[in-house]
């Protein structure tokens, strides 16, 4: 599998499943509203793709140019990840006065990406490995 089918297979993965979750979400009752400075605003299907997929995409395109050249790329791409992933929860997600299964799905959005990113990753390596193998 090519990294460019790797990036996006991730990005599809995690953008379905955030999306189940979200739905899941949505269905037993949460509202996914929160107070901004500038008003109440809500959380839809679109923000969930979209914070889901931006970040992932940036991250594992950055691993996945980098990867060829440096193989430790991908190490750090599997610890950093998902510290950031688990970070962003506590840093976005909590601080919001979102009702409790609103915070309770966001949260679970950001943990989906931890196996997501880590099995990505893998595979960035072991294209590289291939990629390296193949005269």
């Amino acid at each position: 599998m090519s990294r460019v089918a790797v990036v996006a297979a991730a990005a599809g993965v995690a953008a379905a499943v955030n999306l189940v979750v979200h739905l899941g979400g949505r269905l037993a009752g949460g509202d996914f509203r929160f107070t901004t400075p500038s008003g109440p605003a809500r959380v839809d299907a679109v923000t969930v793709a979209g914070f889901s997929v931006i970040p992932l995409v940036a991250g594992l395109a950055v691993a996945a140019l980098l990867a060829p050249r440096a193989g430790w790329v991908v190490r750090a791409a599997q610890i950093a990840g998902p510290l950031l992933a688990v970070a962003t929860i506590a840093g976005m997600t909590l601080p919001a006065d979102f009702d409790t299964i609103s915070t309770v799905s966001l949260a679970l959005c950001h943990l989906t990406l931890v196996p997501i990113i880590v099995v990505a990753a893998a595979a960035l390596g072991r294209s590289r490995v291939t990629a390296e193998a193949v005269p």
